[in-house]
């Protein structure tokens, strides 16, 4: 294990124990499922420490997106003006950047935090594999009979599919790798950028890489809770719910869900209540008709 996972995972499993102990002696706690609710709450207090981290990303990722889709055509011009002179492209590219004020590295600064929580969940997966081998007893929650147990280890059958197998477990070892599917799913399209109106060659390239990324995610994301113990993909569906509830004051729903008019999916990018004049009108989503139009409509 990577030395930075192996000290976050003393003091991880040593909470997740503490939580585990004394939620065991709460009635409606253990009525529940004490190693349940141990996870639930492990889980939250992780995701509001990451929460500054997570803000940065998506405000980070988000702006450079926007400002680099402004300068798309001219950076779709500058790539065939120069297609035979890379040195020159990069040259005249960068100069273009620095011109507008656009950081073209500004896409890895937003990736920054995710390799800080690399570790944290290389550890989480090592925690949760130790407290299902060390186990003297089931850790049943609501309707998961032990959260220390894979659902591959509860499979009807298994489907041999190519390159893989695929357990199909019983009803309760099968809905947690599904809500983790579903809210990886939920959480992929928050964050797709929708269509340019005039598209270029590189945008459809990341466009179609996109799309591709927002189905296989929820699928591998899946597949792998199938085959760790339950109590890793509830860590996982309850992460994810919390991410999708704070990606969606910074982004909105992104392309997750179609707008009212017809006209796209909704598009935020600063958090809610913030940015934009209160009073005054709001500019039209429909370019305004140009003089004169209505009138050479009726002539023909």
């Amino acid at each position: 294990m990577h030395l930075w996972s192996a000290a976050v995972k003393e003091p991880i499993a040593w909470f997740l124990n503490f939580l585990y102990v004394n939620l065991q002696t709460m009635p409606l706690a253990e009525t529940i499922g004490a190693y349940g609710v141990a996870i639930i709450i492990l889980t939250i207090i992780i995701r509001a420490l990451l929460s500054p981290l997570t803000y940065f990303q998506l405000t980070t990722q988000r702006k450079t997106m926007a400002e680099q889709r402004k300068l798309a055509p001219q950076v779709a011009d500058l790539r065939k003006k120069f297609k035979k002179e890379p040195q020159k492209l990069n040259t005249e590219m960068m100069k273009l950047y620095k011109e507008h004020g656009v950081n073209p590295l500004g896409g890895l600064v937003g990736c920054a935090p995710l390799v800080v929580q690399i570790p944290i969940l290389t550890a989480l997966y090592y925690v949760f594999q130790g407290f299902a081998k060390s186990a003297h007893s089931a850790a049943p929650f609501l309707f998961v009979p032990n959260l220390n147990d894979s659902a591959a280890q509860h499979a009807i059958f298994v489907m041999h599919l190519v390159g893989f197998t695929l357990p199909v477990p019983i009803f309760g070892y099968a809905i947690f790798p599904l809500l983790a599917a579903i809210t990886t799913f939920i959480q992929s399209k928050m964050l797709q950028q929708p269509p340019p109106p005039n598209p270029t060659e590189q945008e459809l390239q990341t466009q179609s890489m996109q799309r591709t990324m927002v189905w296989l995610s929820p699928v591998m994301i899946g597949l792998f809770a199938l085959q760790v113990p339950a109590g890793l993909g509830l860590y996982w569906f309850v992460g994810n719910v919390v991410s999708i509830i704070l990606q969606y004051f910074v982004v909105g729903w992104g392309s997750l869900l179609p707008r009212r008019d017809g006209g796209g999916p909704v598009l935020a990018v600063a958090p809610k209540g913030g940015g934009g004049p209160k009073n005054g009108s709001k500019p039209g989503l429909k370019p305004s008709p140009q003089p004169g139009a209505g009138s050479r409509r009726r002539r023909k």
